[in-house]
């Protein structure tokens, strides 16, 4: 069966995940402050694609109840062993298939996936269907378009089994959540990381 998700790879990268982005904390913590005005203490909100925790951890304590999900398993039990608390927990789901209600959700967080999601749209559907009407989506991501490409960061990352589906700048990135029913407030650019971070904001229409 073909893995156009591809799956494996990051079950296989699980353990590695958290180590890895610790080179990267200060890039996430920048991340995190533009996230944080935009929560409180009475949202209930869904992570999507959370990995192994680092902005789960980091934003569950300004929210009433935060849900960190993520599609890999390896994933989840890695966030796990970093230990839950009353208003944070993990479990597995696939974003493009949620069995989350209709309006469930105050706030949706998906950091760093869309441009690895092979069909992002229908992530997107599944976002607006469980957030509550004017709820939030926050969805910090890479964009490639914007300044200098790294060719060779590119390669590497395609040789160990990373793959992107997304390459965005911040027009084109505004342009694909708008189509989906959502209006964007804010944007703003982050770089340091592999890629410039564009964190997005917007409301759901």
């Amino acid at each position: 069966m073909n893995d156009k998700s591809n799956k494996k790879f990051w079950n296989k990268f699980a353990k590695l995940y958290a180590p890895f982005m610790k080179k990267d904390k200060g890039v996430y913590d920048n991340v995190c402050e533009y996230i944080r005005p935009y929560l409180n203490r009475n949202m209930n909100v869904l992570e999507l694609a959370c990995g192994s925790g680092q902005l789960s951890f980091n934003l569950s304590k300004y929210a009433k109840n935060w849900i960190g999900t993520d599609f890999s398993e390896q994933m989840i039990l890695e966030a796990r062993k970093r230990g839950e608390n009353e208003n944070l927990t993990f479990e597995v789901a696939d974003a493009t298939s949620l069995s989350f209600s209709d309006g469930e959700f105050n706030c949706v967080v998906i950091a760093n996936a869309l441009h690895i999601m092979p069909e992002p749209d229908e992530a997107m559907r599944e976002i607006y269907r469980v957030l509550k009407p004017n709820g939030i989506l926050s969805a910090p991501t890479f964009l490639w378009k914007e300044g200098t490409q790294s060719k060779f960061k590119k390669w590497i990352m395609s040789v160990v089994g990373f793959k992107m589906y997304q390459e965005w700048n911040k027009k084109q990135f505004k342009d694909f959540i708008e189509k989906h029913g959502f209006s964007v407030v804010e944007m703003n650019l982050i770089h340091g990381g592999l890629a410039p971070i564009g964190v997005m904001i917007a409301y759901k229409k």
